[in-house]
């Protein structure tokens, strides 16, 4: 017979990943005991893994209707993203002429950029320095 604590504890292992001997020994109970428990387990953490963290590997249960999990959590995205800044696709890169010294630039992500840099942005605000 199983405690109460054993089936949840079953059923979480289940979810991560564990096959049922692996769960079997870490519990010491008959692997019969533990695939039979989860068979009639009518539990909805049942569904099956369809893909891996890129980070750290944990299974994923993908939800239905949803755009498709890559990542556990956000502390695994985050860490994975700053990790592969190469993979970033950046498309929002634009052309500007700066208004202080009129060379051509490129930057990311702002449509309204004016300057070149701090430097420019400085003399262009308060003047050379000069007056």
């Amino acid at each position: 017979m199983m405690t109460a604590e054993q089936k949840s504890d079953v059923i979480s292992l289940r979810s991560e990943g564990l096959t049922y001997s692996e769960i079997a020994d870490r519990l010491e109970l008959s692997i019969n005991t533990v695939k039979s428990f989860y068979r009639r387990c009518k539990d909805t953490s049942r569904e099956t893994v369809s893909s891996y963290c890129k980070c750290c590997g944990k299974p994923i249960v993908q939800p239905a209707g949803a755009r498709e999990k890559k990542f556990c959590s956000d502390v695994c995205r985050m860490k994975w993203w700053n990790s592969h800044r190469e993979a970033v696709n950046k498309k929002a890169v634009y052309s500007y002429k700066c208004e202080c010294c009129g060379r051509q630039f490129q930057a990311y992500g702002s449509k309204n950029r004016k300057y070149c840099g701090r430097v420019c942005y400085i003399r262009h605000r308060f003047g050379d320095g000069d007056e």
